[in-house]
This record gives structure tokens, sequence and C-alpha cells, in this order.
């Protein structure tokens, strides 16, 4: 089992960082990213095999056009610096993962533009390229949004392993397109032979046993795996803006709660666990533990 690191965001907020709409988890980077090492330091300690690049909200979306254009690359990089340098003062084998975040906000495929998407993301990926072990393409909603996402990363030459958020009532993409329509689209893709693992995050623990189970039905003949990182919101009306506020965290997710939740994710398949959004160290050492 491979374990993840939890959700960098709110664990910022909780530790006194700088953290505030729209900016959200980048403002850390902006203001001290002293706060984004320790945060690194405690997922680690916590037993994440695997930590993610602060990189998420380092998009258009959150930092506003002007300050992407001047400054979201180098905020990229240094992200991808940050984890490196956690992961490397580690006394055990920890690796990087270079996030690749959704560029127009998170669960809105509608959102999607890949004219636009195609300039912007290398702007976010080619920083991370010399510090990270593979990319890890996160929230991304719909299949056409994946595939270019794939593209973009493989032609770095590194691993990817490709995420979608799902519905918070079926184990289907945001968009509404199948769990096994989006797998079969990852197949067909010349860039398949780059796929590592494919994941389900920042959605609701109830329906990540059925997402693991509907794509271990589809990938016979892959050597891919198969991970979940949920998170700990309520459920998201689907007329919810993205960035319009800060979500509530679920009281009854514990860490026990998460690691029995967990545990069925791994009967039905999944070899690689870990959590996003208000899902903190507490929850990443119950993993580890059990």
């Amino acid at each position: 089992m491979i374990v993840l690191d939890g959700g960098m965001g709110r664990e910022l907020q909780r530790m006194g960082a700088p953290f505030k709409q729209p900016e959200w988890s980048a403002l850390a980077l902006i203001e001290d990213a002293r706060f984004v090492r320790k945060a690194h330091d405690r997922f680690i300690e916590a037993g994440a095999d695997v930590i993610t690049t602060n990189a998420y909200a380092v998009v258009p979306f959150h930092l506003g056009e002007e300050r992407f254009a001047e400054d979201g690359s180098r905020l990229a990089r240094l992200a991808a610096c940050i984890a490196r340098e956690a992961a490397d003062a580690s006394n055990r084998a920890v690796k990087v993962a270079g996030s690749v975040p959704p560029l127009f906000g998170s669960y809105r495929p509608d959102l999607f533009d890949p004219v636009r998407a195609i300039q912007l993301w290398p702007e976010i990926i080619e920083p991370q390229i010399e510090y990270v072990d593979f990319f890890l393409t996160e929230s991304l909603s719909c299949i056409a949004e994946s595939l270019m996402a794939l593209e973009l990363c493989a032609a770095t030459g590194k691993p990817v392993w490709l995420s979608v958020t799902l519905s918070d009532e079926n184990p289907v993409l945001r968009s509404g397109e199948t769990i096994a329509d989006w797998i079969a689209a990852l197949r067909a893709s010349p860039r398949a032979g780059s796929i590592e693992a494919i994941l389900f995050n920042c959605s609701q623990p109830e329906v990540m046993a059925g997402a693991v189970h509907a794509a271990a039905d589809v990938m016979a003949g892959t050597d891919w795996k198969i991970g979940v990182y949920a998170n700990a919101f309520p459920k998201v009306p689907e007329e919810a803006q993205a960035n319009a506020g800060l979500a509530e965290i679920r009281k009854d997710l514990t860490p026990e709660r998460y690691a029995e939740f967990a545990d069925a994710w791994k009967s039905e398949g999944a070899q690689i666990i870990g959590g996003c959004c208000g899902i903190g160290p507490e929850h990443i050492a119950a993993l580890r533990a059990a």
C-alpha cells in the first residue's frame, strides 16, 4: 500500500499560515513559504510515502491573470523545490508528486477551455520537472481535461498519475461521464504508456468504493494502480460556485472513521490511499497504522 499525504490548504490554515480566498494555499508560498515546508514535514512524520507539491492554487483562477503571468512559474518552481527538500530530508524514501491542478475552478467541467489550457498548463508543469518524481493531475472533472493533462505531463518524460473528482451522489465524473468511459479514453491515448496510476480525489468518502470497483472492472490488461484520496467536505451543491467561500469540515470524519472507509477502498482494489481537503496528518497517521 502506498500512503499519500493529506490536504495542504486546510492544514496551512490550521497551522496559522497566510490563508484566504482567492489565493487559497498559494498565499503561504507568496507570503511565508516556511509554513509549506512545515506542512510537508507533518505529513511525512505521519507516514506519507508521497507528498504533493503545493501548486494546486498556482493558477490564474486563484492568483488572478496578472499575478499568474508575472509570478506563476516561479511559484510553481518554489512549491516543487520545497517539497523536494522536505522529501530529501526524511530518514526514509519519500516521493514527490507534481500537482497539476484544474485551471478554471474545481468541480467545473463546464469551464474547461482547451485552447487556454494548452497555453497555461506548461507554465505550471515545466517549472516542477527537475524536482518531482512524477506528475499528479488533481481534481480534474472531465475526459477532455484528463487527456490534455496526460499529453502535457507525459511530454516531460515523467510518469503520470491521473486523478479525477466525482459527483457526490454517484461514482461518475463531475461532468457526468462514466468511469468506464474515462478509462477507455485513457487506454486509447497514445500517451497511455506514461500512466502509472488512476485515482479519485476531492469527493465524498462514501462514493469512493463504488468508483474503485467500477475502475477495477475495466482495467484488465493494464498494470495501473488505483488510488483514492477523499475530502472531508459535506456534499457540494451542483450550483456551487468554485472559490466562493470556505466549505465546512465534517465533524464525523474522524481519523478512525476515515481509516474504516480506506479499508473498504482497499478491499475493492485500491493500492494508493491518502487524503484531500480537510484530511490532516492525524488521518494519515491512522491510515499508516492501519
